[in-house]
């Protein structure tokens, strides 16, 4: 009787393993539906952020968007970023975003160039996992994969159309977020204007 306990345990714990590895597959996350370019258009604050391996922006993080007469969506994002480990200066960059698959317009590619010969340029994939337009914004990306299909080197950005911070109802969405994408506990504040942000109580 005990042995057939302990395979059932067996067995029990394996599946709430696999399934836990399958909720952090990157491919399993889910994006907006019906992504419109048009309503995303316009300035966003950073108002947290899970940082990616290597540089990238400290703090006082912004992002216009617009977009081009054929459709295409552009920004141009600021902050201030932090050089062999102590050089604190303002980096401006630039960017364009592709759809790759037309039935999923929230899942772009972005091609970044920074304004100055000492910022990096490359390319990401940039998913908005989840917006209403007005108020608040989550993207998502990942470097590079583990085998598994779960992110190896991700990061992500909370956005919001105030500086100042969000409401609790919408900070709630937002920590239900950061679970599905499987960064809960992960984001840091980002520093706006000189002051820090109520937003604390998403991590």
């Amino acid at each position: 009787m005990k042995y057939a306990q302990y395979v059932f345990l067996a067995l029990l714990f394996s599946a709430v393993e696999y399934s836990l590895a399958q909720t952090c597959t990157v491919e399993s996350f889910s994006v907006k539906d019906n992504f419109d370019p048009k309503r995303y258009a316009g300035k966003w604050y950073a108002l947290a952020k899970k940082d990616p391996e290597g540089l990238f922006l400290q703090d006082n993080i912004s992002a216009e968007y617009s977009i081009e007469e054929d459709g295409t969506m552009t920004a141009s994002s600021k902050g201030r970023v932090k050089l062999f480990g102590f050089w604190v200066i303002c980096a401006d960059m630039a960017a364009q975003y592709t759809v790759p698959d037309p039935t999923t317009p929230a899942k772009m590619y972005m091609t970044y160039q920074g304004l100055a010969s000492y910022l990096s340029s490359g390319g990401d994939n940039y998913w908005v996992i989840d917006t209403d337009y007005d108020n608040y914004a989550i993207t998502y990306a990942c470097r590079s994969l583990k085998e598994d299909g779960s992110c190896d080197d991700g990061y992500s950005l909370i956005f919001s159309r105030n500086p100042h911070g969000l409401p609790p109802a919408i900070q709630r969405i937002l920590r239900q977020k950061q679970e599905e994408i499987c960064m809960s506990g992960q984001f840091q504040p980002v520093l706006q204007s000189g002051t820090f942000s109520d937003l604390n109580a998403l991590d």
